[in-house]
C-alpha cells in the first residue's frame, strides 16, 4: 500500500475511533441503554445513527457519480440491493450479538485498542466467528 493511502486509512480510522469515543458509543452500557426500551431508555444512539445516515446519504450520492475514489482507486460500491436469506440471517446474528454485548465491531476495536478486557474478548469472538464463517460458507447452499 502506498504511503499516502496508508496514512489516509490510518487518519480515517483514527477519526472514526475518536468519533465513537466522543459520542459515547464505545461504552457498552450506553448502547445497552438505547436498547432498553422498557427501562431507562437512552436516545443518544438514535441521534448518532441519524447523523451517520445523513453523512452516509450524501457520501454515497457523491460516490455514485464517480468512477474513481479520492485517492485514485476504482470506485467499488455495492451492486446488489437484494434482500436474501443470508443477509437476513447475518443481520439477525449481528443484532443479537450487539444486543447481548452492547458492542459492535467498530467500538469493539476501540475497546480492544485500549486493552479493555471486554473489547479484547469481543474482538477474539468476532475473529472466531469470521473463521467459522469461512469454514461453513462453502458448505451452505
Amino acid at each position: 500500500m502506498k504511503p499516502v493511502k496508508l496514512f489516509a486509512s490510518f487518519a480515517v480510522g483514527l477519526l472514526f475511533g475518536i468519533g465513537l469515543i466522543v459520542s459515547g458509543m464505545s461504552n457498552p452500557a450506553k448502547v445497552l441503554g438505547f436498547l432498553d426500551l422498557a427501562g431507562a431508555w437512552d436516545p443518544s444512539l438514535a441521534l448518532v445513527m441519524a447523523g451517520a445516515i445523513g453523512v452516509g446519504f450524501f457520501a454515497f450520492r457523491m460516490a455514485s457519480r464517480r468512477s474513481t475514489a479520492l485517492l485514485g482507486d476504482r470506485m467499488q460500491l455495492p451492486a446488489s440491493r437484494d434482500i436474501t436469506p443470508r443477509l437476513v440471517l447475518g443481520s439477525l446474528l449481528f443484532g443479537v450479538g450487539w444486543g447481548l454485548a452492547g458492542i459492535c465491531p467498530g467500538p469493539g476495536l476501540v475497546l480492544a485498542g485500549a486493552l479493555i478486557p471486554q473489547g479484547l474478548l469481543f474482538v477474539g469472538a468476532m475473529i472466531a466467528g469470521m473463521l467459522v464463517f469461512r469454514v461453513l460458507d462453502p458448505l451452505l447452499p
